[in-house]
């Protein structure tokens, strides 16, 4: 079996953390290049994991011949013109969410993803390749839990890493497009329907740097799905304990729940202070080896020469709800989809 020559654009946290994957965790695939602005961060770097092929211009990374694919871990207001230039210059393309800062944008990424059907495109919606979250669909799929009444999400950040979410509250789009598209995802996913009507509320209860911007530093909304099912999303940044991620999924016949308790392990501590679990610190401590499970499902897609479950046409559905929930926040109203 061939193996896919990729290209990795970004070193923050979940760049770094795909460089480093690419380059030892993931079979059939060789981090063959390396692209970021940070001129000392990118040597580094390369010359850890032994790259050869460095660049701080995306356009010269992409003219690469001998490149087949490239991650994009870019800013968020990148990923649209990165996909289409990646896709026209015959790359094969994974790019990390949101797919657009705007529903325009993700409009856009579709028009380029449809121009180029020979390429394999997917975006980074990592919950879908946990291992419990696979499990919990498939039991769902299968009926055991009958039908869907109401599926229920928390994605909630620690307090401490409160001063670089108001650094970036300004381009993040806001908390539902942020944080929640992950639990809208899931919601779709699980459901396999689209939402009808949005209730959202929230405020600024610790944090009124986040007011300036139309956004709480704590959010929440209910909707209504096409097949009945009630859905509720809760995205906090002020958690004491952790990052936080729990789902349940009720249904006529039983109820599952995933990470309903959060822990880093399965070690408990007894101290003085009790009987306790430590949480996770941060989502690439949580989803470790999702991030992991999602690109190698990249590379057998290319190298099946199929397309990938997670599609362009979820990035624009899933930015489109944000939106309206985002909306449904600033007006305090119901609104319909």
């Amino acid at each position: 079996m061939r193996t896919i020559r990729i290209g990795s654009v970004g070193l923050g946290r979940l760049g770094l953390a795909h460089a480093e994957n690419i380059a030892t965790k993931i079979m059939h695939a060789e981090l063959t290049a390396l692209c970021d602005l940070n001129g000392d961060l990118l040597n580094r770097t390369a010359d850890r994991l032994g790259v050869k092929h460095r660049f701080s211009s995306f356009e010269e990374m992409i003219a690469l011949e001998e490149l087949d694919a490239v991650c994009l871990a870019s800013p968020s207001g990148l990923h649209t013109k990165q996909i289409a230039a990646a896709l026209a210059a015959g790359k094969h393309v994974f790019s990390e969410k949101p797919l657009g800062v705007t529903v325009e944008e993700c409009k856009e990424a579709e028009k380029a993803v449809e121009a180029h059907g020979d390429r394999v495109f997917m975006l980074g919606f990592m919950r879908r390749f946990d291992e419990s979250y696979m499990y919990a669909h498939k039991k769902v799929m299968a009926g055991e839990i009958g039908k869907p009444v109401l599926f229920r999400s928390y994605s909630q950040d620690p307090e401490k890493f409160i001063d670089g979410a108001i650094a970036f509250a300004g381009h993040s789009g806001g908390q539902f497009l942020d944080m929640a598209v992950h639990d809208i995802d899931l919601a779709r996913w699980f459901l396999n329907s689209e939402p009808v009507s949005v209730t959202a509320l929230g405020g600024c209860y610790a944090h009124p740097e986040f007011g300036q911007y139309k956004d709480g530093d704590n959010v929440s909304c209910l909707m209504q799905f096409g097949n009945d099912a009630m859905v509720f999303l809760f995205a906090g940044r002020t958690a004491p304990h952790g990052y936080n991620v729990e789902t349940e999924i009720i249904g006529t016949k039983g109820i599952l729940r995933i990470a309903s308790v959060p822990q880093k392990n399965l070690v408990e501590i007894l101290d003085n202070g009790g009987v306790r679990r430590e949480c996770s610190e941060n989502f690439l401590e949580r989803f470790g080896s999702s991030y992991i499970n999602e690109i190698q499902e990249f590379v057998y897609c290319i190298l099946e020469g199929r397309q990938p479950g997670v599609t362009v046409y979820d990035g624009t559905r899933v930015s489109e709800i944000a939106y309206k929930c985002k909306e449904s926040f600033e007006l305090n109203k119901q609104l319909r989809f």
